[in-house]
C-alpha cells in the first residue's frame, strides 16, 4: 500500500443551503449577511451536539458529516426548527429558509475535506427539498425509517444533475415538512403511528362532508354520478401514489366524455318517439 493511496470512508453527509440567497442579498445585503451568520452559528452548535463535524462552508452552503445516520437526520430536523423559531421571534420581510439534503455514502478523504459521489448526491438532494424542508436518500431512509418519529413521503426516482436517478424521501411530520415542529427520537414508534394518526376532531368532520357529497351525487343522472365517482378515485390514486407525475387527466377525460355521450344518445330515442 502506497502513501498516496486515496483514503475512503462511509459517512453520512448533510448539505444545506439558503433558498433564494441571491434574491435576499439583492434586497438587503447587510441584513442577509447578519441572518446567515446567526443561522450558521445555530447550525454549528447543533452539528456539534449531534457528534457531527462541519466540513466546509462556502457562499451560503454548509457541508457536515456524521458517524450516525440517525443523529444526522435528527440534527437536520432541529436545524429547521431552530431557524423557524428565530424567524418567529423576529419576523422579517424576507425570512431565511434552508433546504437540506442527507446521504449515506462512500467519500474520498483529503485532510479535513471530503469529496465524491457521497457528497454530490447530498448536494443534489438538497436541491429537491422545499424551503425549510429535508430530503434524504434511500440509503438514509433504510437506516432511520423505524428509529425516528417522523413521516417519510417517497418522491420516487427523480433525475439528478450528472447523477443517475435515485429514490429519495421527503421528511414530514403530520403532513408538514420537517422543521415546523420539534421531533424527538423515539425508538418504539413508527412514522405511521406518530405522523399520520388522525385526531378525534379530524375523524368527525369528514362524515358531514361525505354525506353532503353523497346527496349531491344522488341528484345527478346516474351515468354522470358514476363518471364523477370513478374520476375522483383515479385522481386520488394519482395524488397519493406520486403527485409529481400527473396522469389522471387522460382517463378522466375519456370517462367524462363517455358519460356525456351516453346521456346524449339516451335522449335521442325519447325525442324520436315524440
Amino acid at each position: 500500500m502506497t502513501d498516496d493511496k486515496v483514503k475512503r470512508r462511509l459517512t453520512t453527509v448533510l448539505c444545506a443551503d439558503v433558498h433564494g440567497y441571491s434574491r435576499l442579498m439583492e434586497a438587503d445585503e447587510a441584513g442577509t449577511m447578519e441572518a446567515l451568520r446567526r443561522c450558521r452559528a445555530a447550525i454549528a452548535r447543533l452539528v456539534e451536539r449531534h457528534d457531527g463535524r462541519i466540513v466546509n462552508t462556502w457562499g451560503d452552503a454548509v457541508i457536515a458529516e456524521f458517524a450516525s445516520v440517525v443523529e444526522a437526520v435528527q440534527c437536520a430536523v432541529e436545524i429547521q426548527q431552530e431557524i423557524s423559531d428565530q424567524d418567529s421571534a423576529a419576523p422579517q420581510a424576507n425570512p431565511m429558509r434552508f433546504r437540506i439534503g442527507i446521504n449515506l455514502g462512500d467519500v474520498m478523504v483529503d485532510g479535513t475535506n471530503i469529496y465524491g459521489d457521497g457528497v454530490n448526491i447530498a448536494s443534489r438532494l438538497q436541491e429537491l427539498a422545499d424551503p425549510g424542508g429535508i430530503v434524504i436518500s434511500s440509503s438514509v431512509y433504510d437506516q432511520v425509517h423505524n428509529k425516528l418519529s417522523v413521516g417519510f413521503d417517497c418522491l420516487g426516482q427523480r433525475p439528478l444533475k450528472n447523477i443517475a436517478p435515485l429514490t429519495s424521501y421527503r421528511v414530514t411530520l403530520g403532513g408538514r415538512t420537517a422543521g415546523q415542529a420539534s421531533i424527538p427520537i423515539e425508538e418504539n414508534r413508527t412514522p405511521s403511528q406518530t405522523a399520520r394518526a388522525p385526531r378525534m376532531d379530524d375523524r368527525r368532520e369528514p362524515s358531514s362532508s361525505t354525506n353532503a357529497v353523497s346527496d349531491w351525487l344522488a341528484k345527478l343522472p346516474r351515468p354522470i354520478a358514476v363518471a364523477l365517482t370513478v374520476s375522483a378515485f383515479l385522481i386520488m390514486i394519482n395524488l397519493f401514489s406520486g403527485g409529481h407525475k400527473i396522469w389522471f387527466h387522460w382517463p378522466v377525460a375519456v370517462i367524462l366524455f363517455g358519460a356525456a355521450l351516453r346521456m346524449v344518445l339516451g335522449r335521442r330515442p325519447e325525442q324520436d318517439r315524440r
